[in-house]
């Protein structure tokens, strides 16, 4: 994922119990609307911070050279001389004074905000790792408690918009632990502060104004709008400016009140979201499918479509053995290549992708509403001796790649499409399997 206004999120991954609540990854900036790009599953990036459960595909410049935070003892006299300057600014769009002096009573530069910001660190997390915490039993469980203490909202949520219930407590679950880690940082001081920082500025900036505008609609009050450190707010952890694009008020009280003890708001909010792209009520994300002996990887691109029986005529099939039920053209994704599970992944595959354009996390609410439904575990076995590439490894990969003529077109160390059009090129100049797994073996083979 990238960041741009409407775009980017922080890669964030983190496994730590909560009390009795499935173990989680870290919060993103999150929903927000940004152009698709589809990313390997196979390695999950993450950074330390407790319980939500969201790979964030943040941005990496080819240079990974990080300007170090703003001494603590220079920001505070400088921040506060910030302020008076973007004042001006939030004014000239809009922002009323009494509305500005209201949100920025108390506000003081936060260093701990800047140190997450420059300590996301890079270990990695594989797909099956990732997945073992989004779908783990007590997440499961969680989520069919989650569901049947609020059926009454979440059946009515599902017919105003046409989104599967089972979805939106899905996306809550990994975005807040059903609401038990909504993040309680001050998201106008954490805001302003990583605007001021400047390495992100732009983007905070905006939604710096777009939480401003939030304030002066009375949505909420400046000390009540809590969120994560880099200012995704509530129960499903929207960032202001898709709150102002997305958010509804449910519960019509006047307010879209995605803070509230009362999920309502922010589990319709989400469904509204998900509506607003195009979600197909009744078909699913995607299903798992056992691929016939000697199947051409070459067909498991999210661009190459087939109706379920096209698939079935070229021996791919349900676990079962069946025909995929037809659901409308569906693609063939192989999140860990060739030696993992595979799915047909539909439409609303790429919907829930709006929300977080990493396929585990996608792959995740789509399994986790699937076994809060009652469906099966995944049924296929994954590469568990497998370990997941370091950040220098996958810059590594990518300079090997290039050198041998397969251009990876940039050395950021994401597995992008263009990373596994190039480990595909190269499988197949070496007669292997090409089914663009980017595997600590094929990394020795390069080398």
């Amino acid at each position: 994922m990238r960041w741009a206004v409407t775009l980017g999120a922080l890669c964030s991954a983190v496994f730590i119990a909560h009390g009795t609540m499935a173990q989680g990854i870290s919060q993103s900036i999150r929903p927000e609307l940004r152009p698709i790009a589809q990313v390997s599953a196979s390695t999950v990036l993450a950074t330390f911070d407790p319980v939500v459960l969201r790979p964030q595909l943040r941005p990496q410049a080819v240079s990974q050279v990080v300007p170090p935070p703003v001494e603590k003892t220079a920001a505070d006299a400088g921040f506060q001389q910030w302020i008076k300057v973007f004042r001006d600014r939030a004014i000239s769009q809009g922002i009323d004074a009494t509305t500005f002096r209201q949100a920025f009573r108390g506000v003081r530069y936060d260093p701990d905000v800047i140190k997450r910001d420059r300590n996301q660190s890079e270990f990695t997390k594989t797909i099956w790792d990732y997945l073992d915490s989004a779908a783990s039993d007590s997440r499961i469980e969680n989520g069919k408690a989650a569901l049947a203490k609020h059926r009454g909202q979440l059946d009515a949520i599902e017919a105003r918009y046409g989104v599967e219930k089972e979805v939106v407590v899905a996306v809550w679950g990994l975005e807040s632990n059903y609401g038990t880690f909504r993040g309680k940082n001050d998201v106008v001081q954490s805001l302003a502060t990583l605007a001021y920082d400047g390495r992100r500025g732009a983007f905070f900036e905006q939604q710096l104004v777009a939480a401003l505008k939030i304030l002066q609609n009375g949505d909420t009050s400046p000390r009540n709008m809590t969120g994560s450190w880099a200012g995704a707010m509530g129960h499903t952890q929207f960032m202001p400016t898709s709150y102002l694009d997305y958010a509804v008020d449910f519960a019509g009280d006047g307010r879209r009140d995605i803070w509230a003890d009362d999920p309502s708001d922010a589990l319709a909010s989400t469904a509204a979201y998900l509506a607003k792209f195009g979600w197909v009520n009744g078909q699913p994300w995607g299903v798992e499918v056992t691929l016939p002996g000697g199947f051409d990887y070459a067909l498991a691109s999210r661009k190459i479509t087939k109706t379920p029986g096209e698939w079935a005529n070229l021996g791919v099939t349900a676990t079962n053995g069946a025909a995929v039920a037809n659901h409308g053209a569906g693609a063939i994704l192989l999140p860990a290549g060739g030696k993992g599970a595979a799915f047909m992944v539909f439409k609303n595959f790429a919907v829930i992708e709006r929300y977080n354009a990493a396929d585990a996390y996608v792959i995740g609410v789509g399994h986790l509403s699937d076994r809060i439904k009652g469906g099966p575990a995944i049924q296929a076995s994954w590469p568990r001796g497998d370990r997941a590439l370091t950040f220098d490894e996958r810059q590594e990969m990518q300079r090997l790649l290039t050198a041998a003529g397969f251009d990876t077109q940039g050395v950021d160390g994401k597995i992008g499409p263009k990373t596994l059009d190039a480990v595909r090129a190269f499988q197949n100049s070496r007669g292997l399997a090409a089914d663009g797994y980017a595997s600590l073996t094929l990394l020795q083979t390069l080398r």
